[in-house]
């Protein structure tokens, strides 16, 4: 099925064809895998966003008007089920506490706050990305890594200007941190 084009391949899976749904599995499982996992869910809650995103495909296959650009839209799919799982679960989390006796080996609770602040400013720094710029980033940092022809084949960017854009993606990630931090310490 390495061979097949997307579009082929989308309009023989949208038949119910088992064997193209599961070349487009085999094509673009690691990426809606590594969408979910940046956001930093757990496995299995992954797994379920994962079985989630291509039940959505399943849902939508025949509605997909460009199959060529079918990874932009399972990392979007990704992406928005993961937010929406996110959400979900800020809602559902416990707020008393149920253990207050201290872990010996946790770090002290200053260095506990400026890592929680820190990793506070660099998510608000990345929302302020663009879609975009956020995509690229997050499929930079897959794991498994994505080369650089796939990440073209992902963004509909030239393979040679990868490597620059992430380069100004990360200059203007580490502006709105300073930014940031010039903002907190002006304020305080």
């Amino acid at each position: 099925m390495d061979d097949v084009a997307t579009t082929d391949l989308l309009a023989r899976a949208a038949g119910g064809d088992q064997a193209a749904w599961n070349g487009l599995v085999d094509r673009f499982g690691r990426l809606v895998w590594s969408v979910t996992r940046g956001f930093r869910l757990d496995s299995a809650t992954a797994a379920d966003v994962s079985q989630t995103v291509w039940l959505r495909l399943a849902e939508n296959c025949e509605r997909i008007r460009d199959p060529e650009r079918l990874a932009g839209w399972l990392a979007t799919t990704a992406r928005n089920e993961s937010l929406r799982v996110l959400r979900r679960t800020q809602r559902d989390e416990p707020t008393e506490m149920l253990d207050d006796r201290p872990d010996v080996g946790a770090p002290v609770l200053d260095e506990r706050l400026l890592d929680d602040e820190t990793l506070g400013e660099a998510l608000d720094a990345f929302r302020q990305l663009s879609d975009d710029q956020q995509l690229l980033l997050r499929l930079l940092c897959a794991d498994p890594p994505l080369g650089y022809e796939r990440i073209s084949e992902i963004t509909g960017r030239p393979v040679g200007s990868i490597g620059p854009t992430r380069a100004r993606c990360l200059e203007r990630l580490r502006r709105l941190m300073d930014e940031s931090a010039d903002n907190t310490k002006g304020g305080a």
